[in-house]
């Protein structure tokens, strides 16, 4: 079992609990609560601190808890100015994440991460008082910085705002993503090649075209992403043990929303029902499940780059992937799609995060589901794994893809599926004539038509011209002429 990291060589402080009593280092802000914490949970390398977007969403909300505490009065003014100042102090800076030590997965329902947030905050309000840490007589982590609070209420607050801003990242990178294969889509816009499905021919189309469905089916995920935000922004602070408002006073919840809304931006409403939010994880489910439907989506992209690319003499080689490294310990001159490779395993990855946000939301009981601990680390982990990939894709691999013109027409000149354009002219069945003559002779499709006297040199030409293959007007023309 791991020891205990912290050091007690040093100058302690004790402070008590209703277990008894601990030695806490003298420069920790954190207090007790903490570390029994920290004892108790020796389960990842994954630290709350780790996480600063979910320490700020915790002070964040405790900030607009203590606002909201002092204008009606449940604590002193000058205690709750005291409260505010010490969340500005810690929203300022990055020195204080050291302080959240607590391990992403603990029993307890984030009690753990509420109290180390009300230690960490009542220690640094008391320092700027000119009180030594521990000192909780004058402030204290339970009766003032939990005030009109439940970990039930405070803690699902702050992780809601945390991953509304996460959330905001991963929407930069993807709309980023997005447009890069758009600006691709124009520069590939005039290269012919042959389009297929279940991996056999079937019609032309520009590479332009093919780069562009990437690119409108990321900006689709925009969207998604943005309409599971909505459901982050229903909040059920005020609620604190099940619900019910326990020890709030009265107007409490909307004064505390309508603070946290101005703190952080966002347009945070209570509720309908705080026992149905204190007991609910379906925002978690929907914002997790739109995290997997883009991870699909990436990897399939990813999927059809790493196809695309495969050769370079076997394969299609219809692109070229930026050379990021050696692809082989005995292979000689072997480059690999190492980015789409990455992106295939974070996908793999959100999706098994998926499941366990599955998982833990069904384990709820009654009044309150205590595995939100792992959905958090879940989520946040799917988030910063996507934003990374993002970027990722977009700067080390589609900005320096290229196009291998030449093997693309190649393959539609060369290709018995576009007989599909003769169609409207001779017709389905002679068409599967035509191709299965082509099959068995290794025959061109303009021979063979020609050889049947199908159709006339000329009107191939037209047919069969870039122009016709890229933008099939003339043929819509006839096939209009013929109905």
């Amino acid at each position: 079992m791991t020891v205990l990291a912290t050091d007690f060589t040093q100058e302690t402080r004790l402070e008590t609990d209703l277990l008894g009593v601990k030695k806490i280092p003298a420069h920790a802000y954190y207090g007790i609560h903490t570390l029994r914490a920290m004892e108790n949970f020796h389960i990842s390398r994954e630290k709350i601190g780790d996480c600063p977007e979910f320490v700020r969403g915790m002070v964040k909300t405790k900030k607009a808890a203590a606002l909201a505490n002092g204008i009606l009065g449940t604590i002193p003014p000058h205690i709750s100015d005291a409260i505010v100042n010490a969340c500005d102090i810690l929203l300022a800076t990055d020195k204080f994440y050291a302080q959240f030590p607590v391990d992403a997965f603990q029993g307890g329902a984030g009690t753990s991460v509420n109290m180390n947030t009300n230690e960490v905050l009542a220690n640094i309000a008391l320092e700027q008082m000119g009180h030594a840490k521990g000192a909780y007589s004058h402030i204290n982590p339970n009766d003032h910085v939990n005030k009109s609070q439940s970990t039930n209420d405070a803690y699902p607050t702050g992780f809601r705002v945390a991953l509304f801003e996460r959330s905001n990242a991963v929407l930069i990178a993807l709309t980023s993503l997005s447009e890069t294969f758009l600006t691709k889509a124009e520069e590939f816009n005039d290269v012919l090649k042959m389009g297929r499905t279940q991996l056999q021919d079937a019609v032309p189309m520009t590479l332009g075209q093919e780069f562009r469905a990437f690119g409108i089916t990321l900006r689709e995920e925009i969207k998604s992403i943005k309409r599971c935000q909505e459901l982050l922004l229903e909040i059920n602070l005020g609620a604190t043990a099940i619900g019910t408002g326990l020890n709030t006073p009265v107007g409490y919840s909307e004064l505390a929303i309508a603070k946290l809304a101005e703190i952080t931006g966002h347009a945070f409403v209570p509720a309908e029902d705080l026992v149905e939010a204190t007991s609910d994880c379906g925002a978690y489910v929907m914002l997790s499940s739109g995290l997997k439907r883009l991870a699909v989506k990436l990897s399939k992209i990813c999927n059809d780059l790493r196809l695309l690319s495969s050769g370079p003499r076997t394969g299609l080689n219809e692109i070229n992937l930026p050379e990021m490294q050696a692809g082989s310990s005995i292979m000689p001159a072997k480059v690999n799609p190492v980015i789409p490779e990455v992106v295939n395993q974070v996908a793999f990855k959100v999706c098994g995060n998926d499941l366990t946000i599955t998982m833990a939301a069904e384990a709820g009981q009654l009044q309150l589901n205590v595995m939100e601990p792992v959905i958090g680390q879940c989520l946040f982990e799917s988030l910063s794994l996507l934003e990374n990939a993002c970027f990722t894709l977009q700067d080390k691999c589609v900005k320096g893809i290229t196009a291998n013109r030449k093997v693309c027409l190649d393959f539609v000149l060369n290709s018995i599926g576009i007989i599909t354009y003769l169609n409207p002219f001779i017709g389905h069945h002679e068409g599967d004539t035509i191709g299965r003559i082509c099959a068995e002779t290794g025959k061109s499709v303009r021979e063979v038509v020609l050889a049947r006297g199908l159709l006339s040199e000329a009107e191939l030409d037209d047919i069969f011209s870039i122009e016709n293959l890229m933008n099939p007007k003339y043929t819509a023309q006839r096939f209009a002429k013929a109905v």
